[in-house]
């Protein structure tokens, strides 16, 4: 902290209640009154530095004794009156960055310029202010502060833009130098994580970041922009920045709004706050995480933030939405029906799909005169160009697979809610297309946990929960609790015995005394489940990438799938397997499920009865 004298005499000002007055030999024969308190003072030494009395005594009446001047609305009050006061008599006063804002304004009310006296006290606090306040990166940000309570007088003379100039110099010149930050020096070198809701981040390259979170928005708005455009702080930094200076002052943006009701002005504060925060976002995507974006979501619904801002977050979670938790994606509902929002979800899911499109896996040949010329010049970079875009893809891919898995995550924990629609479950369920879930474990769990939650669902509404369960990529664990679930459809529990005992055949190495129909299923769950890039076929290139549409619906591609729909749907087990199941086998199957707790011996029997069928045709 930088301080500064200036004077040579003593402090001689006494106090009363409410009237000050200077030790002197001669009598006072002026009187200033400044916010209720009045100062019985002399014109002489006033007079010689302040041209605003100056012309003040001369248009007010004199009186016999002292003559009064009121100062209405002076900036600092009655410290920064006395301070402008003392320079005139010559009294020592001390100047720092706590007070050279207050006192240079004040000294710009009074008018104690060159024009009235050499070295006038506005003179010499511009010095003081440029020559060693601006050189500190502490005083800058105390001076900046202290902005704040003369907002206009600050503006009108240049200070709050110079304290913002000389900030962004200091962090521009080396943003990864810390020993110029007083607050990583308070807390000491060894601690260089700060907790920001519940995660340690580390803040020692980002030295400044800390600092800066103590002003107010406006002012830090202002200073993160002058930062950003000088193009030298890396995107990450100020990335970290806008997370610890969230923490710092939206400290509840995780809780559910019931639980931290607040003043609508105070609202209207932290929602001025969190719209200037995300308009500082760099768009770069590593900049910030995707669980500090979903925080800053939660935030924007609670605390009823714009909608641009809300669309805003949601594009950019979107870009990195496999990187979130299940937990992230619980964001609490600004209505009193359902417990989360599930239509925010549903849009970042929607942004995702769109950044998720795969790239050209060819580039685009060109036709011309000049096209046997560009393809000789380029074939190397087009060899580049493909393998990146085929490197692009497997990301891809991967980042599908687990969004595949946070969707199916999430379903389990809102499919509590007892006032979900079915409509908004399903929609979530089917955006995922079919090769993205590796398996169909989870997801038959949050259909299980919806059928609990919702007992009232009628025969109809149960056949479309099921409609996306894919049997055949459920585990023998999950296909035993499947077969004895009496909630289920009963075609989805026929489904689960069939296909579990297909897999117990082709474990024990009878796969050639399957059934037809059975091993056209499996083959074409073969090929279904075949993943993208696959060199048998074109199609099997692209099929995948092309189910991955905003829609989310996927369409039956061959017999197989219009075979298991018509499972899902029908009421006749006779139409469902006519190609290879006869009438007698089709009523011994209907048996069997009307007797769920005795699957394998029926099973069994029917199982007996097509190998006899097979045996007797050979």
């Amino acid at each position: 902290m930088k301080f500064m004298k200036l004077g040579s005499r003593p402090d001689t000002f006494y106090n009363s209640e409410s009237v000050r007055s200077v030790s002197s030999e001669v009598s006072s024969d002026l009187v200033v009154q400044v916010n209720g308190t009045r100062y019985l003072l002399h014109k002489f030494p006033l007079l010689s530095k302040c041209l605003r009395l100056q012309k003040l005594c001369s248009e007010s009446p004199e009186s016999t004794q002292h003559q009064i001047i009121q100062l209405p609305d002076f900036p600092g009050g009655t410290e920064s009156f006395e301070l402008c006061a003392k320079f005139c008599y010559g009294i020592t006063i001390t100047l720092s960055a706590y007070n050279i804002v207050s006192a240079r304004c004040a000294a710009e009310y009074l008018q104690m310029t060159e024009e009235v006296e050499k070295g006038n006290l506005v003179y010499k606090l511009d010095v003081f202010l440029n020559s060693c306040i601006l050189n500190g990166w502490k005083d800058s940000i105390i001076t900046l502060q202290t902005t704040k309570a003369f907002q206009l007088w600050s503006e009108d003379l240049g200070i709050t833009s110079r304290c913002i100039e000389a900030i962004a110099a200091k962090v521009l010149s080396n943003p990864l130098k810390v020993s110029l930050s007083h607050s990583y020096s308070r807390r000491g070198r060894d601690r260089d994580d700060i907790s920001v809701n519940g995660s340690k981040t580390n803040t020692s390259k980002g030295w400044w970041a800390e600092d800066l979170s103590e002003l107010g928005i406006d002012l830090y708005w202002r200073t993160m922009i002058a930062l950003k455009s000088g193009g030298k702080v890396p995107a990450n930094l100020v990335g970290d920045a806008l997370r610890i200076y969230a923490s710092k002052w939206l400290p509840n943006i995780s809780r559910n709004p019931e639980n931290g009701e607040t003043t609508t002005n105070s609202s209207s504060k932290s929602r001025l706050l969190l719209e200037s925060v995300i308009s500082l976002l760099p768009t770069e995507r590593a900049s910030v995480s995707c669980s500090f974006l979903l925080k800053l979501l939660k935030a924007a619904n609670i605390l009823r933030a714009s909608s641009s801002s809300k669309s805003e977050l949601a594009r950019r979670i979107g870009i990195q939405l496999d990187e979130a938790t299940v937990s992230d994606l619980l964001i609490p509902s600004t209505s009193n029906d359902m417990t989360y929002d599930v239509e925010v979800v549903f849009t970042i899911l929607e942004q995702f799909m769109l950044q998720s499109q795969s790239p050209p896996t060819s580039p685009v040949h060109v036709k011309g005169r000049f096209e046997r010329h560009r393809r000789s010049r380029s074939a190397n970079n087009g060899d580049f160009e493909l393998q990146e875009s085929r490197r692009s893809s497997t990301s891809s891919h991967s980042s599908k697979i687990k969004v595949a898995k946070l969707v199916d995550g999430y379903l389990k924990e809102i499919g509590k809610d007892v006032n979900l629609p079915l409509s908004k479950f399903t929609a979530l369920a089917e955006a995922i297309p079919d090769f993205a879930r590796l398996d169909h474990d989870d997801l038959y769990r949050a259909i299980d946990i919806y059928l609990k939650s919702h007992p009232n669902l009628n025969k109809t509404e149960r056949k479309r929960l099921c409609r996306t369960l894919d049997c055949k990529k459920l585990s023998m664990e999950v296909c035993m609790h499947a077969a004895q679930n009496e909630l289920l459809p009963l075609r989805v529990v026929v489904q689960v015995l069939f296909f579990e005992q297909a897999r117990a055949a082709m474990a024990g190495g009878q796969l050639t005394d399957l059934p037809s129909n059975i091993k056209a299923l499996l083959a074409a769950q073969d090929d279904a489940s075949r993943p993208p890039g696959s060199l048998s076929t074109n199609r099997s290139m692209v099929q995948p990438e092309d189910q991955w549409s905003v829609s989310g619906l996927k369409s039956p591609s061959s017999n197989i799938s219009t075979l298991r729909m018509k499972l899902a749907e029908n009421d006749d087990l006779d139409e469902n397997f006519h190609d290879g199941i006869s009438k007698t086998h089709s009523s011994k199957v209907k048996q069997l499920c009307s007797l769920p707790t005795r699957p394998k011996r029926m099973f069994s029997k029917l199982w007996s009865t097509n190998n006899r069928s097979a045996s007797e045709k050979s």
